[in-house]
């Protein structure tokens, strides 16, 4: 069996749950037989580099490293889950400080090491501002750079199809934008049940209401029946969207991306948004939906606003007019 690419994918933080799940999902897809596992937890990484070589991947050739130069150099691809896990009680915006300071050094990484990579995934929370965080840092173009949102999307499809008794698949269009945490935003004007719009299949407000609910606590709702983080589908998507960047079938559940848009007047942010991912890179356009929708969207907009004002102040990044001298595409 042929692999999609022999170019180098990354994985950073590949001594955790999420990381060393991406790693063996990237092998069962075949995307590359060049991995690379880097962690500074080099007992538990070499845990999993063991693990690796005793699933006997036909023609993979992954290495491990504690060592950034090492990891990063020559890198075309990166998935990053190496932040703190969030653990019950917390929200994703509790682990902004210290989270934020580790995408500093990973977009330096990024800009030290490989800066011709093609496309990197960040999925530690909180996603918005890690991934703006490295995406400044690294002084790649924005399109190179996504945060993992598909999974508020997914668990949104996940909570319908249980509402109606159908099979997940046959609902589409279930899709949430803005941030990726308490504020992310649920659109139900484009869902469809067989091809029926919510209305027409009955779906009371108050019903809805309680989805939703369930649809943005579905990370803490993990967290409460496990006893852990997520770790099985973050790690499952995030690959998915490096294989879409690979040149693979495309992903077009919402990705976070980095938005500048006069349209809608949201400027210097990340959020989710409709995207399309493909070997070109994140291409975003405008959401469609409800009046209430919208304005949902522009207080999600807000909000994140003020969280990147607050890495402002606490230093992480510069003023919102000095980051062309930190990343010129931005």
């Amino acid at each position: 069996m042929k692999f999609l690419t022999d170019e180098k994918l990354v994985i950073v933080g590949a001594a955790g749950m999420i990381g060393s799940n991406m790693a063996q999902i990237a092998l069962m897809l075949r995307l590359t037989p060049n991995i690379c596992l880097y962690d500074v937890y080099e007992p538990g990484l070499r845990g999993v580099f063991a693990e690796m070589s005793h699933c006997a991947f036909e023609g993979a050739y992954f290495t491990m490293t504690t060592d950034p130069a090492v990891a990063f150099k020559g890198a075309k691809y990166i998935i990053s889950s190496g932040g703190a896990p969030r653990r019950e009680g917390m929200t994703r915006e509790d682990l902004l400080r210290g989270n934020c300071k580790v995408a500093e050094q990973f977009g330096k990484n990024i800009k030290t090491y490989c800066p011709d990579v093609k496309h990197v995934v960040v999925i530690f929370n909180p996603a918005d501002l890690t991934g703006l965080v490295a995406l400044l840092h690294s002084g790649i173009s924005p399109e190179k750079l996504t945060t993992l949102a598909a999974l508020d999307s997914s668990r949104l499809q996940t909570e319908l199809a249980a509402e109606f008794g159908l099979p997940q698949w046959e609902i589409t269009g279930a899709y949430t934008f803005g941030g990726h945490g308490e504020q992310m935003v649920v659109f139900g004007s484009g869902v469809r049940v067989n091809g029926k719009t919510l209305s027409e299949m009955g779906l009371t407000s108050e019903r809805f209401d309680a989805i939703k609910q369930r649809t943005v606590q579905g990370g803490s709702n993990i967290i409460k029946l496990r006893g852990h983080s997520s770790f099985q589908s973050p790690s499952y998507m995030s690959v998915k969207m490096i294989e879409a960047a690979m040149g693979g079938e495309p992903f077009t559940l919402p990705c976070g991306t980095y938005v500048d848009n006069d349209e809608l007047d949201f400027h210097h942010v990340m959020m989710a948004m409709p995207t399309v991912l493909d070997s070109t890179g994140v291409h975003y356009t405008v959401p469609q939906g409800y009046e209430i929708e919208m304005y949902d969207l522009r207080q999600s907009y807000k909000h994140l606003c003020r969280m990147r004002d607050e890495i402002i102040d606490l230093d992480i990044i510069p003023p919102v007019d000095e980051w062309k001298a930190f990343n010129p595409f931005l």
